[in-house]
């Protein structure tokens, strides 16, 4: 626990430096790739996010997921790639390759689905190719495009109020 603790540092250290030279992308109009990143310490419920965003018109095969979770147990499964402190090197960097190919990969939209401060969501969220980046108004406003003003817990109301955002953007 001490050790993660120290891991933390060192990344928040890595990522507030990175966030001095943060570059916006312009954003693609329209949306069809979504990479969702979820903080599974507190939030349990993926299935029916993704059935909520299935239901604003994207396709299933065009949403990857990305799972965080303070501890990694040996008989916990995911049914999608996922990460820990474990994966989180001294110099706050992600040693995992699923977390590398994640970040490389160019999304047309990419869901930080995590309100709290955790120094290595805020790391892939930072390292993302994303075009368009949405979250939470609690979470970094240096590393969002747009953030919605609710709390996990309430998926229904984040993905409603996102998809009636991206409407009137022209993004779907």
């Amino acid at each position: 626990m001490f050790l993660n603790e120290i891991k933390e540092i060192w990344t928040k250290k890595n990522v507030k430096k990175q966030l001095l030279n943060v570059k916006y992308l312009v954003s693609s109009p329209i949306i069809k790739k979504v990479a969702i990143l979820i903080d599974e310490t507190y939030f349990h419920e993926k299935e029916a996010l993704l059935a909520e965003i299935k239901k604003n018109g994207i396709q299933e095969e065009n949403i990857s997921f990305l799972v965080f979770k303070n501890v990694i147990k040996k008989n916990d499964s995911f049914g999608c790639d996922s990460f820990s402190y474990k994966n989180l090197s001294w110099l706050g960097t992600i040693n995992k390759n699923e977390v590398s190919e994640f970040t490389q990969q160019e999304f047309d939209l990419l869901i930080n689905y995590y309100d709290t401060k955790k120094s290595p969501l805020l790391l892939v969220t930072n390292l993302s190719k994303a075009k368009f980046k949405v979250g939470f108004a609690s979470s970094d406003k240096r590393l969002n495009h747009f953030m919605v003003n609710t709390n996990a817990e309430n998926y229904k109301v984040f993905v409603t109020e996102l998809f009636k955002y991206l409407k009137i953007l022209n993004k779907l």
